[in-house]
């Protein structure tokens, strides 16, 4: 009859083989060096990403520039309030520093103007989807108060017919500015693989 092994010794014969890979436990710290060292630059407490990389060389370089790299493009997104604009335009900063050229950096700025623009133009829409529905709300106020005989002031975002009218009409405007995020995205991540 045949031996019954433990699962510890089933894992020990499996993980025989695998002998550990000292640049490539390098290349994965130097990663996470590298996403670390990126959210230290969005909050500010790092300076200068060019001086951070310089200072390694090689393969461990390469790997700190992708973890910087995968942070900073994750932030190039669709602002939701003006203060994200800040945190885009470090973004765009450092994806400059990380690519290289002048090519990026004018795009960067670009984005910044655009996505100004988106927050300008969604609160436009805002108003005039809330004045468009005004009459509607008002008469459920009306409906409201008379049931209940006091007087109601209804807030738009609690009324489900309206906000399914508020997110049609603004999911609109978000795929027009949304195609114009994922086209710097990509030129960008395009810019970086040709720079590796």
């Amino acid at each position: 009859m045949g031996k019954i092994k433990t699962a510890l010794e089933i894992a020990m014969e499996r993980t025989e083989s695998v002998a550990g890979d000292k640049s490539s436990i390098g290349q994965f710290e130097a990663k996470q060096k590298g996403k670390k060292l990126a959210n230290g630059y969005l909050e500010g407490s790092v300076k200068s990403l060019e001086d951070e990389i310089k200072k390694l060389t090689g393969e461990e370089q390469a790997s700190l520039r992708q973890g910087v790299f995968d942070i900073l493009i994750s932030q190039i997104t669709l602002p939701v309030v003006k203060e994200d604009l800040n945190r885009i335009e470090a973004a765009g900063k450092g994806l400059s520093a990380v690519i290289g050229g002048k090519r990026f950096a004018d795009i960067a700025k670009q984005l910044v103007g655009i996505l100004s623009q988106y927050l300008d133009e969604a609160e436009q829409y805002e108003e005039a989807i809330k004045r468009q529905y005004a009459p509607k709300l008002h008469q459920k106020e009306e409906e409201i108060t008379r049931r209940l005989g006091r007087h109601i002031k209804l807030d738009p975002f609690q009324d489900p017919e309206f906000v399914a009218f508020f997110n049609q009409n603004m999911n609109a405007l978000k795929a027009n500015y949304e195609g114009a995020v994922t086209q710097i995205r990509e030129e960008a991540t395009r810019l970086y693989e040709d720079k590796t």
